[in-house]
């Protein structure tokens, strides 16, 4: 099985984390910090430009530079059978 890793910046420290992705949407994505036992995750979420996209694990905030529509653009080529809501 093959895990997805993207790359996200400590704020505090300018830091750089490769980190497993749990789940990608375009409104929220969760990600893994850590292995094993000791490993969390955490939620990120769009800021308010769309930008880049914002979350908090042990009161460090960590950022994920890319906006919405390149996550969107990331999910259609990985999956393209995934196209969003159908209509009626």
């Amino acid at each position: 099985m093959h895990d997805e890793k993207i790359r996200v910046r400590v704020t505090a420290t300018g830091q750089t984390l490769d980190v497993v992705v749990f789940s990608k949407r375009p409104e929220v994505s969760t990600v893994v910090l850590g292995e094993g036992v000791h490993s969390m995750r955490c939620s990120l979420t769009p800021t308010r430009n769309g930008l880049a996209y914002a979350g908090s694990a042990l009161g460090r905030e960590i950022v994920y530079e890319r906006s919405q529509a390149q996550v969107r653009a990331d999910i259609e080529k990985l999956n393209p059978a995934v196209r969003g809501p159908r209509t009626r």
